[in-house]
């Protein structure tokens, strides 16, 4: 019973790091789009 407790906290924190990657690269893709366009660079 511990053990299943212990699995079921580590997967929640993986689930949660996860989408703080996902959240900061989505962030770095924003702001190098806006810098790009500022630029005059082709933006999408």
């Amino acid at each position: 019973m511990k053990f299943s407790r212990i699995a079921a906290i580590l997967t929640l924190l993986a689930l949660a790091a996860c989408n703080t990657v996902a959240g900061v690269g989505e962030d770095i893709t924003g702001a190098s789009r806006l810098v790009q366009g500022g630029l005059g660079g082709g933006g999408y």
